[in-house]
């Protein structure tokens, strides 16, 4: 009878606690993600768990290096663990559930009686450029007893000075500060001696600037130090406290006796009423990229606000936020199970975060006092993707275009961001070609193209790809806005890359394409259908802008080209990989567009014919990129399983993905390049292209209409 009780009690708790749980997944199958977000920001600020639970390894940065979280919980005098594998001697709490949601991760933890939920949230709402700016993340932590018993209970929690060093032999120094108000707040902070701002671009980097703070509750029974990690962890354990007094030895390098940012929380005596605690983590980069050497600042500090004000209005506006996030949550895997059932909710839930914190949103506007000036309202957004575990570039085109369905659903006015650094450098003069430039530098240094060398090396464009996806975005933002206004902006730019499509787009020349790790390919399919369709888009925006002429020509041109490719393409019961190469095959993700767009340049009997085609090739793990190998690219895979015309095709094709990411023994963040055989990650991760899994919605217009509805109104009308 009591343990049919303590068994009722923990229902009741979780089903209370965690409607949490169940709006961040919407379904209670077991799903394990091949790595957890956690705090995920920006590229910099981007904490992800890679075990299967909080407990069996450290915390680690998206590029695999420890950045780690401890956390304990003291119940009744006894310690254990809920996040890190250190104290070894603790004991860790039974991981008993885990869900992932758009913006929270939610664990819940059992011992001695007590249930703990950690719920892990960033609100990257992007219809509130304010707030999805904002470098700050939440830990929500509840507590409940499951046996009918009252249990003292107390919390703990760390985070090192990893977080703010690229390496750990680099030297920090720290110290903590107190904010009065209406909540008094602890507030303590830790960063790099030499702060090097904006020194260092490249790939496999952590930030070594600016500065990480830890924010809880200036309240009785909390306390805060700021010391060895494994000092103030082996007190905790111990005896429930932790030091009184700071370590003073510094500076010292991360790595010697490496210093924490810790706190205590103390929740008192734990009933069957849940008991809460918050814990704010900020980083502060000061400074977020270089644009043609101008240094620019976080979108938030567009108007002059300074980190203080940020932390105490991040601190108040967590309960309203969370709300936020858990309706966003909730009605976004709603229409992701509508869309494409179970399985589709799952992986959209896991790509959300790292999508949209795979990019920094800094303000145009070069200095704060310019804003205060002009109003923040009217500071230009600028949004630079960092292409993450695959060069480092940043704002690179072929990567903003895979990743563009997820701001074409939520807010264009950040496509628009996304795309202004490109065309204002094609049009700045360093730019000397007549087709679009692949990136803007390696972040986060945009001074001018790094892939391949640079422009100067032909060898490495990408000539027609990128052409083809600005043009298409361009024109996918019209869409959704119903006004071609911002294509007026750089239309001589367009024009150009149009024409060039119209001249070498319909049998490509032996370049590169998106997937450039397969290789330089002439005559390639798929991305002559790019070519097309940009031609096609074009003459749609002239068609908007009353170009009357122009749109009749171009869109004639891209008839004329869809039809001599239907027959150049043509191979029996699929279409060619390339022209010249018969009994090939591969995804024509590209052909996507023709359907969302409603361009009707391609006869639906293509489309059907692909994706009849799909079904026969489907490996394990999904259907791969082409006939030469067996890996695949996941954001292309769903793009083209949207081209299947029945809801159960689309499902059966997407299945074997959200089962890579279930199965896949290689714990890296949403990986979109992995083999469709064995499971295995072939190379890249986090990137944002995983916002590419979208494209579905933007298939229902009923759905892009109603989110497109939310975006702010004064952002909107661009």
């Amino acid at each position: 009878m009591a343990l049919s009780l303590a068994l009722l009690l923990v229902v009741i708790v979780l089903q209370a606690i965690f409607t949490t749980s169940q709006a961040a997944s919407g379904e209670s199958r077991a799903f394990r993600p091949p790595a957890v977000p956690l705090v995920a920001v920006d590229p910099y600020f981007s904490v992800w768990s890679m075990a299967d639970r909080l407990t069996d390894d450290a915390t680690r940065h998206w590029t695999g290096a420890p950045m780690s979280l401890c956390g304990m919980a003291r119940i009744d005098g006894k310690p254990y663990r809920f996040a890190g594998p250190v104290p070894s001697d603790v004991p860790a709490m039974d991981q008993t559930s885990l869900a992932v949601g758009p913006t929270r991760t939610v664990y819940v933890f059992e011992a001695a009686g007590i249930a703990l939920t950690a719920a892990f949230i960033t609100p990257l709402l992007l219809n509130d450029l304010d707030v999805v700016s904002r470098p700050a993340s939440y830990v929500l932590f509840e507590a409940a007893s499951t046996d009918g018993r009252s249990h003292d209970v107390s919390l703990y929690v760390d985070v090192t000075s990893e977080w703010a060093v690229n390496t750990p032999q680099q030297a920090v120094r720290w110290n903590r500060n107190h904010f009065a108000g209406p909540r008094p707040l602890t507030v303590l902070r830790i960063g790099t001696q030499d702060q090097p701002v904006l020194q260092k671009s490249g790939d496999d980097l952590r930030i070594d600037w600016g500065y990480l703070y830890l924010v809880f509750p200036d309240a009785p029974g909390s306390a805060g130090v700021i010391a060895s990690a494994d000092a103030v962890r082996g007190a905790f354990a111990r005896t429930g406290t932790i030091p009184e007094a700071d370590d003073v030895r510094m500076p010292r390098r991360a790595d010697d006796e490496m210093p924490a940012l810790a706190c205590s929380l103390n929740l008192g005596a734990v009933g069957r009423k849940r008991v809460r605690k918050l814990v704010t983590l900020v980083y502060d980069d000061l400074y977020s990229v270089e644009y043609f050497r101008r240094k620019l600042r976080a979108y938030w500090r567009g108007d002059g606000t300074e980190i203080e004000k940020l932390i105490v209005k991040a601190v108040e506006e967590f309960g309203v936020l969370n709300d936020r996030c858990e309706r966003f949550d909730r009605e976004l895997l709603a229409d992701a199970r509508k869309m494409g059932g179970e399985d589709y909710a799952d992986i959209v839930a896991l790509a959300y975060r790292q999508a949209v914190a795979a990019h920094k949103l800094v303000a145009a506007s070069p200095t704060p006092a310019a804003a205060r000036n002009a109003g923040h309202k009217r500071v230009r957004p600028l949004l630079f993707s960092k292409e993450c575990f695959s060069g480092g570039c940043m704002a690179t085109v072929d990567v903003s275009y895979p990743s563009s369905p997820v701001f074409l659903l939520f807010n264009t006015d950040l496509l628009r961001a996304l795309l202004e650094p490109i065309f204002q450098y094609a049009a700045s003069g360093k730019w000397p070609h007549d087709f679009a430039p692949h990136d803007v530098g390696l972040y986060p240094l945009a001074n001018g193209q790094f892939y391949g060398g640079g422009p100067d090396n032909l060898q490495m464009q990408m000539p027609i790809e990128e052409c083809g996806n600005m043009l298409i975005m361009v024109c996918a933002m019209a869409h959704i806005d119903g006004s071609a206004k911002y294509a007026e902006r750089y239309w001589d730019l367009l024009s150009r890359w149009a024409g060039y499509l119209r001249v070498k787009g319909l049998d490509p020349e032996n370049q590169l394409c998106t997937d450039d790790f397969a290789g330089h390919l002439a005559h390639n399919a798929n991305l002559s259908v790019k070519a097309i369709t940009g031609i096609a888009c074009y003459a749609r925006l002239a068609e908007m802008l009353g170009k009357k002429r122009i749109a009749a020509d171009y869109r004639k041109a891209a008839e004329q080209m869809a039809s001599k490719w239907t027959e150049m393409a043509r191979d029996n019961d699929h279409y060619r990989l390339a022209f010249d190469q018969p009994g090939t095959w591969s995804i024509k993700y590209n052909l996507v567009w023709d359907r969302i767009l409603r361009l009707n340049l391609f006869d639906s009997a293509v489309a059907r014919t692909e994706a009849a085609g799909y079904k026969k090739r489907m490996n394990a793990f999904g259907l791969p990129l082409d006939n030469r190998k067996t890996y695949t690219k996941s954001d292309w895979l769903v793009w083209g399983a949207a081209l299947a015309e029945s809801d159960s095709d689309f499902r059966s094709m997407i299945a074997p993905l959200r089962r890579f990411l279930n199965e896949s023994p290689d714990r890296v963040p949403f990986s979109d390049w992995y083999d469709t055989i064995d499971g295995r990650v072939v190379g890249f991760r986090a990137r944002s292209v995983v916002g590419g899994v979208f494209i579905r919605m933007l298939m229902d217009e009923g759905l892009w209409t109603k989110w497109h509805a939310r975006m702010p109104a004064e952002e909107g009308s661009k």
